[in-house]
């Protein structure tokens, strides 16, 4: 086969929203230039930054080409059926789905939960002689969160294998070593399982590639024939269908073993599991207690590429039902060894005195305890954890949504003062929102000392300080994208421009005195740029019918804007020349 890609792989669409990091339990996600990419080696393969993420830039990596590719290099070729079928394929008879995979190229199609069963015995003899917490290995995601992040609860996790990897080991016993397996099912961390122990399981694909796969062969699971010889190999699964329910895992355990002195507790979902593991250390030495632990709330029916999503309640009815009314249980043909050591290393986790924390956060306008809001808007939990990741280089400034509002302001505010023309901005009620001091200024000196009362005019009515707000009025209700006019109010005369900036809700306004000697200036200039512009055209076609160049017209009207650039020097007069 060919070399693992990264399970996870990141499109340049990916913009700055920070949601997969805000969804990310263990934040492992760097944040270069704007855009988030997953960091493999702290990565739990959760699968939470793939469904949060708006812009579908997190995608899972494909491997459909390689179970094709599988089918030339085997002989033979079976289905590991996650036990989740029931809920995803709730609406076809199992021989349905079988006949339908079977179309592919598949040589037959066997139930997980029958490497579940075997984990269920297992799990249940090692429970008797246990005295303290004992963490299900079922879950890869929730092994390398144990073992990444956890490391003290290290080897608290089950040595043993995982039901799909004691289910490739059944079915190479009846069927011989030979075979190829391909793993169905929702889980994503099941790739990683797959890359780490090609030996047993040669291929994953999710729920979600495998209807991909169904429509580009036309092959419809719904209009399958049902026909003998169309059912699950070696035989039908028991209690191990109760596997993808939180919960489930502990039934199967129960019903295979005779343990009577242990306590079992199920938690599902990442955050749950986090605080399930506070302070497990100190049940040490207590009696024996198993932890039914499952990354995706819900259980495994709610796995990230599942493609029937939510209603958890109802997918419970359903496993539970289907269980209920199977058959009576087949009994294992054969024994499988499930013992298996995971080889995780924990993550190293970086430490900072406070001192260097302090000063992360003086970069991002935070000086004092009091400025900490702790808002969540940078993806982090905290301002200290931020702080981290900024020391640790996978954070940038522009996350820190406060100090970005801080910054747009200050911006804001220098352009205001730096502007020669007044600058007000106002709401539907015609109240003042923000206001440069040349505002005031141009309007007069009961508008300058309201001014130096209201810092920027904030909250001031502005009928009450400009004559011609109806042009503001005007283009509040109309929803025009600007207006333009020359106003005369009282001795002065001033060039208005009204536009829009959030539609029938807030406009700006930007006024100009043009009685002013450098404001008249400007005018000048701009009007003369407006006859070259105009009349430039029309002296060319002359110039041409006259066989003359127009280039003698053009100057002698640029020279009239360059004499009206010219800056004043003081105590020059112009002479006669």
């Amino acid at each position: 086969m060919n070399p693992m890609q990264p399970i996870y792989t990141e499109a340049t669409r990916c913009q700055d929203c920070y949601k997969c990091l805000r969804q990310c339990p263990v934040k492992a996600i760097d944040i270069q230039n704007g855009h988030a990419s997953v960091i493999p080696e702290l990565c739990i393969m959760c699968g939470n930054c793939v469904q949060v993420c708006p812009m579908g830039a997190k995608r899972v990596r494909s491997d459909r080409e390689r179970a094709r590719l599988l089918f030339r290099m085997k002989r033979r070729v079976f289905v590991s059926l996650a036990p989740s079928y029931l809920t995803e394929f709730s609406d076809l008879h199992p021989s349905q789905l079988i006949a339908a995979l079977k179309a592919l190229g598949f040589e037959g199609v066997s139930e997980t939960a029958l490497g579940a069963e075997q984990i269920s015995v297992a799990v249940g003899a090692k429970m008797q002689h246990e005295n303290k917490p004992t963490i299900s290995s079922a879950c890869p995601a929730v092994v390398e969160l144990v073992k990444r992040y956890w490391p003290q609860y290290s080897d608290s996790v089950c040595d043993m294998l995982s039901p799909v990897l004691a289910h490739c080991k059944l079915l190479r016993q009846h069927f011989g070593r030979d075979i190829g397996i391909v793993f169905v099912g929702p889980c994503i961390a099941k790739k990683t399982e797959s890359d780490q122990n090609e030996h047993l399981l040669d291929v994953v694909l999710t729920f979600k590639e495998l209807q991909k796969w169904f429509d580009e062969e036309g092959i419809g699971p719904r209009t399958m024939d049902i026909e003998a010889g169309d059912d699950f190999v070696p035989h039908r699964a028991g209690d191990g269908v109760l596997y993808p329910i939180d919960g489930g895992m502990i039934a199967g355990i129960e019903a295979d073993s005779t343990v009577t002195n242990a306590r079992f507790m199920a938690f599902s979902g990442i955050e749950a599991i986090q605080s399930a593991l506070e302070n497990l250390d100190t049940l040490n030495g207590k009696a024996p207690l198993f932890l039914e632990l499952l990354a995706c709330e819900g259980g495994c029916v709610n796995g990230p590429h599942a493609c029937q999503k939510g209603a958890t309640v109802l997918k419970r009815h359903q496993v539970i039902t289907s269980f209920e009314e199977q058959p009576e249980k087949v009994q294992a043909v054969e024994d499988v060894e499930v013992a298996h050591i995971w080889p995780v290393e924990p993550v190293h986790q970086s430490h900072y005195e406070d001192g260097q924390l302090r000063e992360a956060l003086k970069r991002v306008g935070k000086f004092g305890p009091e400025d900490e809001l702790n808002c969540g808007g940078c993806g982090y939990d905290s301002c200290r954890q931020f702080s981290k990741a900024l020391l640790d280089g996978r954070a940038e400034r522009t996350m820190c949504m406060g100090y970005m509002r801080q910054l747009a302001q200050k911006q804001a505010d220098a352009l205001l003062r730096a502007m020669p023309s007044g600058v007000v901005i106002v709401d539907e009620n015609l109240e003042i929102r923000e206001s440069n001091r040349r505002f005031s200024e141009i309007m007069g000196d009961d508008a300058v000392r309201a001014y130096e009362a209201c810092p920027h005019l904030v909250g001031a009515k502005l009928k009450k300080i400009v004559p011609f707000y109806g042009l503001f009025e005007q283009v509040l209700q109309n929803g025009t994208a600007n207006l333009e006019k020359d106003i005369k109010a009282g001795e002065g005369i001033f060039h208005v421009t009204v536009f829009t900036i959030e539609k029938h809700r807030l406009v700006g306004g930007i006024v100009q005195d043009i009685t002013e000697p450098s404001v008249r200036k400007e005018q000048i200039v701009d009007k003369a740029k407006k006859v070259i512009a105009r009349n430039l055209e029309t002296v060319q076609q002359i110039a041409y019918l006259l066989g003359e160049n127009a280039a003698e017209s053009e100057v002698i009207l640029n020279s009239i804007v360059d004499m009206f650039k010219l800056p004043a020097v003081e105590g020059r007069e112009l002479s006669d020349d």
